[in-house]
């Protein structure tokens, strides 16, 4: 043997003690395709399972969801659910929606075991159910709620149409045009109160 054959090669100390001391942070999960996100959530008893799993911090059995889900479904308590009512909510859960949120990644669905656990990547999807938004969040400042001119539009909308069918097109523009003035007006003035 040579000397350069068993001289050992030079160590970055350095960036050694650097590398030693960083720790490695799991990544983000990648973001589920939105076609995906949709594909889970265009089914009631999929968001049903979401929203319990969230509201029992992530981890149940599917008997109980199976009952949760029976119990909403057919609006009675738990204890007033007969057998074929929860038979028929557990063997959906079991065939198709709880292997299908698996596959997405959503879930870990342990079938041997009846064991369901919300993941991580499944917090994306609460941004889309009605009701599951942070009740602590303020609501955004420059949205106006619609429903108070509810009325006042449907009595725009008649004139509106009566003025066109008599002809008065001048009149009719003027109305509409009046009454999103006006709407903009309120809705400037309310969160500018705010």
């Amino acid at each position: 043997m040579t000397a350069e054959s068993t001289t050992q090669p030079e160590v970055d100390t350095e960036h050694a003690a650097e590398d030693e001391n960083t720790v490695e942070s799991d990544p983000e999960p990648a973001p589920l395709p939105l076609d995906l996100t949709f594909e889970i959530l265009k089914n009631q008893r999929r968001r049903l399972v979401l929203s319990q799993l969230k509201e029992v911090d992530g981890e149940t059995t599917i008997g109980e969801l199976a009952e949760h889900i029976a119990a909403i479904e057919n609006d009675c308590d738990v204890q007033a659910l007969g057998a074929q009512q929860r038979k028929r909510v557990y063997i959906g859960l079991y065939q198709c929606h709880l292997p299908k949120m698996d596959d997405a990644g959503v879930i870990d669905f342990n079938q041997s075991r009846g064991r369901v656990e919300l993941k991580p990547e499944a917090e994306p999807l609460y941004e889309y159910l009605v009701g599951e938004a942070d009740e602590e969040a303020d609501p955004e400042p420059d949205t106006v709620d619609p429903r108070p001119y509810g009325a006042a539009t449907i009595g725009i909308g008649a004139l509106f149409g009566v003025t066109q069918f008599m002809g008065y097109h001048l009149v009719a523009s003027v109305l509409v045009f009046g009454f999103l003035a006006a709407v903009l007006y309120l809705g400037r003035r309310e969160l500018t109160v705010e």
